[in-house]
């Protein structure tokens, strides 16, 4: 199936995408996002609850595909299938945000796993949490197709 971009999808598919929580105009679905909601939710614990962080060093980076292979998620292989027909740039903005975070969250892990104090990682996880929220709602936009922000911009800022 061409991308979106070159061939306007039926009423039907639209429909079909749509009931599945995938956004039509898109092919993406936002249940991704809480693979990285998982670890900010993980890592907002950490200042209050130091041992959450051993729970944090659990998760593991996982792809698109990867995560509704894993997932219970009734629709998983249309979410992936449209994921691979999705608009090149749109799926280039949204893939450039989920490997920052995933960048972001690893490097957080590691540095997490070489500390020796509490207060070490509850300053990782705030830190962390704080340049992780705005990405995934960044990313949030580009599956909702509002996302008017300039990704490059965004990120090296």
């Amino acid at each position: 199936m061409p991308p979106p971009t070159t061939v306007r999808i039926d009423e039907a598919r639209a429909e079909q995408l749509r009931a599945a929580n995938i956004n039509p105009r898109t092919g993406l679905a936002t249940d991704y996002l809480n693979h990285f909601n998982e670890a900010i939710m993980l890592l907002e614990m950490v200042p209050d609850m130091p041992e959450c962080a051993e729970d944090f060093l659990t998760w593991t980076p996982l792809s698109y595909a990867e995560h509704f292979w894993a997932s219970n998620f009734k629709a998983r292989d249309l979410a992936i299938e449209a994921y691979e027909c999705a608009d090149p740039k749109v799926r280039a903005d949204f893939d450039k945000l989920t490997a920052t975070m995933t960048s972001i969250l690893s490097a957080v892990g590691k540095a997490m796993r070489e500390a020796q104090q509490d207060k070490t990682r509850s300053t990782l996880a705030e830190q962390a949490t704080a340049w992780v929220k705005p990405l995934v709602a960044m990313a949030g936009g580009v599956i909702n197709g509002n996302s008017d922000t300039d990704i490059e911009s965004a990120l090296t800022n």
